[in-house]
């Protein structure tokens, strides 16, 4: 099992960092990664809602991920899950408020990455490619973190 752990402050406040981070209508819009988004639940964001995402990769190829909402707090903190080829990740998105000093106002963002192997293939590629997975997977966020920065 491998964990990934990416922070980032966001100058703005909480309700719009967790509107603009919902909006699954309008993900491709500012993910710089994702190339289509197909929602395919009914109703608010929550527990329960779930999407299918595509993203490009490094290589020029695409991998579409389903995204299931385990938890949702709004506007603290949600915990998505995605089953993987040979491994299945859990995504835990936590939104707080700035209260004091001089980003006050804003959010931080936090966003926890646990993945684990569920199959023996993926058991040995987790011991060989381990940490080049993390580090693939830690600068993904962070650029994901770093899009909502910028439009929100």
């Amino acid at each position: 099992m491998s964990t990934v752990v990416v922070t980032r402050l966001i100058d703005a406040p909480i309700a719009a960092v967790w509107q603009v981070f919902t909006d699954l209508s309008r993900r491709r819009e500012w993910l710089t990664a994702v190339t289509r988004v197909e929602v395919r639940s009914h109703g608010p964001f929550g527990a329960g809602t779930v999407w299918r995402e595509t993203r490009g990769m490094a290589d020029g190829g695409e991998v579409t991920e389903e995204f299931r909402v385990r938890e949702c707090e709004v506007p603290e903190r949600f915990v998505v899950t995605s089953p993987g080829i040979g491994a299945d990740y859990r995504m835990t998105y936590s939104f707080v408020p700035v209260m004091s000093g001089r980003h006050r106002g804003g959010t931080m963002v936090t966003v926890k990455q646990d993945g684990s192997a569920t199959a023996p293939a993926g058991r040995i590629l987790a011991l060989i490619f381990g940490g080049l997975a993390a580090e693939t997977a830690e600068g993904a966020l962070r650029r994901d973190l770093d899009d909502l920065a910028a439009v929100a």
